[in-house]
């Protein structure tokens, strides 16, 4: 910046503001201004025209003024003629006055951009400089209008200066984020794209910043940027804190820009190039390395920097979600920080672990913290890290340690903040129906739930347990003795009389051979309560008390006399004064067949999708494309509500983060309550009659369908418009699958069509069916799509899920491979060592063994490969085979037909870095087809 000469300190100014601060009250000081503006208006009126610098104090004293809080309505002239000057001080003031006070609909901002045209055009890179900054503070749609195509010429010409690039760099940034309409995406873009390499690191991360916001739009314009960000992050990381002395931070270099280059990253899947991910993956690690070095500073400063760039790594390594061992490091690197003195530590690390909980490389991992996440809850003093930690161990629940979590949940919800305790509720509510193997548990879980925090208790937590009470006969006989017992408190919560109310109307006659729980003192207590609650209640109660005349008619009489009293027939309430008309009238003329048949108990509820999650869905804030994950976790919890109980083995599932039986697959389907709702109870076959209309499978599309193969959620495809996350579950041969279409646009997805396309071959051996989706995707949100899936037999190919949809007016046409693979239907099957190798020789036909000896393709690492195997759907057999150093697995193929028992084995050589894999099965055909996928895993 020019020095300031000695003229421009502007004593008349110093002299108001003086005056100013020396006012004893609010009206001397307004008295002061209005002679000041007098005076201004006198100069800027008068016939002596004014010098530069007169102009630019007036203009000054005005803006002054201004920020004090009162009205300026003249002046705006004065301050764009300072606009022309050539004057350094004198430009700037008009440049700030402008920014301030001039709105988009100033007739001046026609004479405005005449003058920032001129002053970009100079060549001069002060005045660029304050033209630019002018344009990027105002950022009205009118200056993107004048200089959106403009700014991109400055930014990539070759003989700009590093500070105007910088300038360039933001101002664009600034324009698109308030029009990005109006910013052209042109040839500029691939030039941008090497400013990554730019010398300067200022002009690298304001480019960096540009870049990253116009990749989360436009991501094949610029994904020439990875391997340029890849190569930048590894020259910082990699160098010394003396290497580049301008921008580093507390003995870290450069941190700004390395989680700038870090985010950057995040807009884009894993590098396909094998050396660029190989780079990336030591960037990271080297990243993770140096969390674990001694600090160089004792200063607050450098532990922000460094954790700084450490949290966007985790990110970056949680987003890829492709490298097990980074992922596990991260997680033991965030468990060390839970116990950190610095409470800002503690909470990210609790608000990253849930995302890591989430990969089913790293979930297993999550879970060795439980005891210091629990411990968490109940020492932390601030209230938003406790719930991260609720957060957290809602996101690492599974079968294992469900009813831990719940318990201390439930226990933490006796003395939780008001504020969150709504949410706990909810999360409760579904892990304990999601992981419910034993409903008594259940029932006992959302009885306490009610008891500790009822106020908090929706109504769709109360729904969700009569729902689950009716389609379960198990459960109906303790969950009436247990609400019974619940009742006889002297002080119970209304939502506790309405449980009850409900339960022991329907089943109350599974108690009443007990002395202790008669019908008459089954109805006493229920009545007893009847005065203390409010009218939706009573009017339940009502209708309990009728089925009770159906169910004991040895109470008729006493029901009757209720219903007939004065409190009753002449209630002010009118659905209460109804329904005891009705109900008397009823239980008076119809006969005992009658009222069996009008009475008569609840059928089994339809399958459904629990209306708790969508209850928390709602509360956390409308669904994003970034919630994916959580969405995909939540979305399928709706789990245990069908009308058989899960299996207890069902637990023994094939991946580190065991999803529940969703919705009782495998179980015969309820009767349904009524005609089916209309968001889609009715399966549609969406096998295309024309799948030459689909077009070619996308880009990396085998790729991310190799991924697939060992793991069951996760992002299965992703461009600059759409992104496609699964979540599945199979049991035996039936499956589930969530698909879920994320909009990244603000622009409304129309006829938004997903279609399964299938050979003739592969219809006649998988069953597919689904539910339509809405045929509008808004801009910023997503929608769900379920897939109900039957293997009928042994299959090779997979189904191609083709999307199809306008967007802006331009037809979309995508297809991806949908990974309904035949090592999904495994059953996993422990076996003891001589079992196993008897079973061995018996499959020693020639036609039942195939192997395969390959080159490793990834690192040898043992953990991993353990956890591929796992989640291939075979059980890993430990010390089953003599060789420590192999890896023997076992399990059943199950189909509609048959079922087909298979055994594995792995053998690795270290050395060679080889593989040789041997399976063998009772059918050829299930042989070749699981060799093929697996030895793709290694």
């Amino acid at each position: 910046m020019p020095a300031v000469s000695k003229g421009d300190g502007m004593r008349g100014l110093a002299v108001f503001i003086s005056d100013i601060r020396n006012c004893k009250s609010k009206e001397a000081e307004i008295k002061r201004i209005n002679k000041e503006l007098a005076n201004i208006r006198s100069k800027f009126k008068g016939d002596k025209a004014l010098d530069g610098y007169s102009k630019k104090k007036y203009v000054c004293k005005l803006l002054f003024i201004f920020l004090l809080g009162h009205d300026i309505d003249f002046g705006h002239m004065e301050a764009v003629n300072l606009l022309s000057s050539n004057r350094y001080t004198e430009k700037q003031i008009g440049y700030l006055f402008i920014s301030v006070l001039v709105n988009s609909n100033s007739e001046l901002i026609r004479l405005i951009n005449n003058a920032i045209k001129n002053d970009l055009a100079s060549r001069n890179p002060t005045f660029m400089g304050l033209a630019l900054h002018c344009i990027a503070n105002v950022g009205s749609r009118e200056m993107a209008e004048a200089f959106a195509g403009e700014i991109p010429k400055i930014l990539v010409a070759g003989d700009t200066m590093d500070s105007v690039k910088q300038s360039a760099a933001l101002c664009l940034l600034r324009l698109h984020r308030a029009s990005p309409d109006l910013v052209p995406v042109g040839d500029w873009t691939s030039r941008v794209v090497h400013l990554l390499n730019d010398q300067h690191l200022g002009v690298v991360t304001a480019a960096t910043s540009l870049i990253t916001t116009l990749a989360q739009k436009n991501p094949e314009e610029f994904k020439t940027s990875v391997s340029l960000a890849v190569s930048r992050l590894s020259r910082i990381v990699t160098s010394a804190s003396t290497d580049l002395q301008d921008y580093t931070y507390y003995f870290v270099p450069a941190p700004w820009l390395s989680v700038k280059l870090l985010r950057l990253l995040q807009c884009y899947p894993p590098p396909e190039d094998p050396a660029v991910r190989g780079r990336l993956t030591e960037c990271l690690e080297a990243i993770l390395n140096k969390a674990q070095e001694p600090p160089k500073s004792k200063k607050v400063q450098h532990s922000n920097a460094k954790n700084a760039v450490l949290f966007e790594a985790i990110s970056l390594v949680t987003h890829h979600d492709s490298e097990p061992n980074l992922l596990v490091r991260a997680c033991n690197q965030l468990g060390q920080f839970l116990q950190h003195r610095e409470t800002n530590l503690r909470y990210l690390a609790l608000e990253s672990m849930c995302t890591l909980a989430s990969s089913e490389f790293s979930h297993e991992a999550v879970k060795t913290h439980i005891e210091t996440v629990i411990n968490a809850l109940k020492t932390e003093r601030d209230v938003s890290v406790r719930q991260r930690a609720v957060d957290l161990l809602y996101a690492m629940c599974d079968r294992s340690n469900a009813q831990q979590i719940v318990a201390e949940m439930l226990s933490y919800l006796e003395t939780a903040d008001y504020s969150i305790r709504e949410e706990i509720v909810l999360k409760v509510a579904i892990l304990a129906e999601k992981y419910a193997v034993d409903y008594t548990w259940y029932v006992d879980t959302i009885l306490n739930l009610i008891r500790i925090a009822g106020d908090y208790v929706s109504e769709e937590v109360w729904y969700r347990v009569i729902q689950i009470v009716i389609n379960r006969d198990d459960v109906q006989g303790y969950a009436a003795k247990t609400v019974f017992e619940a009742l006889q408190a002297p002080a119970c919560h209304e939502n506790l009389v309405k449980v009850g109310g409900y339960i022991l109307g329907e089943f109350g006659n599974l108690i009443a051979g007990d002395p202790r729980s008669s019908p008459l003192t089954q109805f006493h207590l229920l009545h007893s309560k009847f005065h203390l609650c409010s009218v939706p209640t009573r009017a339940l109660l009502l209708s309990t008390y009728i089925k009770f005349v159906n169910l004991f008619p040895e109470v008729k009489g006493t029901i009757q006399d209720v219903l007939r009293s004065d409190s009753q027939l002449k209630n002010a309430d009118v659905e209460l004064q109804q329904r005891a008309v009705e109900y008397l009238r009823l239980s008076t003329v119809a006969s005992t067949d009658i009222l069996a048949t009008v009475l008569e108990e609840m059928p089994p509820f339809p399958e459904r999708e629990s209306s708790i999650l969508a209850k928390l869905k709602k509360k956390k804030g409308p669904s994003t494309v970034t919630d994916l994950e959580e969405a995909k976790r939540e979305r399928s919890a709706d789990v245990n509500g069908g009308p058989e109980p899960a299996l207890a083995s069902t637990s023994a599932v094939s991946t580190p983060s065991p999803s529940a039986d969703l919705l009782g697959l495998g179980a015969a389907p309820p009767v349904p309550a009524g005609p089916p709702p209309s968001s889609g109870g009715l399966l549609v076959d969406v096998f295309s009659d024309s799948p030459s209309a689909a077009a070619p499978l996308a880009p990396g599309s085998e790729d991310n369908f190799a991924r697939f193969v060992c793991k069951n959620n996760g992002v299965l495809f992703e461009n600059q418009l759409l992104q496609i996350g699964l979540k599945s579950e199979f049991r035996q041969n039936l499956g589930r699958m969530f698909i879920f279409y994320g909009n990244k646009t603000s622009t409304q997805f129309l006829n938004f069509t997903p279609t399964l396309i299938c050979s003739d071959d592969l219809q006649a051996n998988l069953s597919l069916q689904t539910k339509p989706v809405d045929p509008t995707v808004d801009g910023g949100a997503q929608v769900q799509q379920a897939v109900n899936i039957e293997c009928v037999s042994d299959f090779t190919e997979a189904p191609v899920l083709n999307i199809q949809f306008r967007y802006g007016g331009t037809f979309q046409n995508v297809s991806v491979k949908l990974p309904i693979t035949l090592n999904k239907f495994f059953q996993p099957t422990e076996m003891a060592s001589q079992d196993f190798f008897q079973r061995w020789k018996q499959l020693s036909n020639p036609q039942q063994e195939v192997q395969s000896i390959f080159k490793a393709k990834h690192p040898m690492d043992t953990e991993v490969t353990k956890a591929k195997i796992i989640g291939f759907g075979s059980a890993l057999l430990e010390e089953v085979d003599p060789n420590p150093a192999n890896f023997v697995g076992a399990g059943i193929i199950h189909t509609r037909t048959a079922q087909i028992g298979c055994l594995l084995r792995l053998e690795p050589n270290l050395q060679a870095q080889m593989y040789r894999l041997t399976l063998r099965t009772s059918r050829e055909t299930v042989s070749q087809r699981l060799c093929e996928l697996l030895s793709e895993q290694f």
